[in-house]
């Protein structure tokens, strides 16, 4: 049954793949300045035209389906020095350039104060991971994205993204992401509960502890909401003065928007 179940899984994974024709692309900001603002650690959360993407935002009721972590220069490959490490369903875990993106919704999210040893750890986490494959006779896994809206309550929505038999989801681009910053600790959205702390002038004061979530339970806006991840916009960081802007004069005279 392996085989067959294997065969079955990779066609479903091609069809999710597959890019909705109805979909009509937006660049919220140049290529050239995306590849001018963006560094090695920052993440890249991608808007998605797919199936598969689809069911993603809904899911996690959010405008990014995709993610990816920029490593710079790091592959010796003279094509491109801009890469980016994914993991694709039907692909698995692969480099691929920072212009697959360029006429895509995108945004970075920055690391803050990260050390120079702990990027490194997680470049060379991802690098690692290169080759690792999804395990496609786990149809039941890719099953539930035929459904790009199930009726299932919003609180059971990212358990349904976590769901499957062994391997925890490596279709899910954020949980590679996810694994190489908890490597190092550092905080995306973790679990925090309160206790009591007084002290000498602070009876009602309280100690937060910070709780690893499961890397399966993570999902690409988990990056965009973290308060530990910087949003940062190429228009903007490359200086911006709105009166350099040309509008249509027709526009104006009409006042149509």
């Amino acid at each position: 049954m392996n085989p067959i179940l294997s065969r079955l899984g990779n066609r479903l994974a091609r069809y999710l793949s597959q890019a909705d024709p109805r979909y009509q692309p937006l660049a919220t900001s140049n290529y050239e300045a995306l590849a001018a603002t963006i560094r090695p650690g920052d993440v890249l959360l991608v808007e998605g035209n797919t199936r598969f993407s689809k069911a993603i935002k809904y899911l996690s009721q959010s405008t990014w389906s995709h993610a990816a972590l920029y490593v710079g220069d790091v592959l010796p490959v003279k094509e491109t020095r801009q890469w980016l490490i994914e993991a694709d369903v039907v692909q698995g875990v692969l480099a691929v350039p920072l212009e697959k993106y360029a006429a895509l919704h995108t945004r970075i999210c920055r690391p803050v104060g990260l050390r120079d040893e702990d990027l490194r750890r997680i470049i060379d986490h991802s690098l690692a991971r290169l080759g690792q494959r999804y395990d496609l006779k786990n149809i039941f896994d890719l099953v539930r994205y035929l459904l790009p809206q199930p009726p299932v309550p919003m609180r059971w929505r990212r358990r349904m993204l976590a769901l499957g038999s062994g391997d925890p989801t490596r279709a899910i681009c954020s949980t590679l992401i996810a694994q190489a910053f908890q490597s190092v600790r550092y905080p995306i959205l973790p679990q925090i509960t309160r206790r009591p702390a007084p002290r000498e002038d602070c009876n009602e004061c309280y100690d937060e502890i910070l709780h690893i979530r499961h890397h399966s339970l993570f999902v690409p806006r988990d990056f965009d909401i973290s308060p530990y991840f910087e949003i940062v916009k190429p228009t903007l960081a490359g200086g911006f003065d709105y009166r350099s802007l040309r509008w249509s004069e027709e526009q104006a005279a009409t006042g149509v928007a």
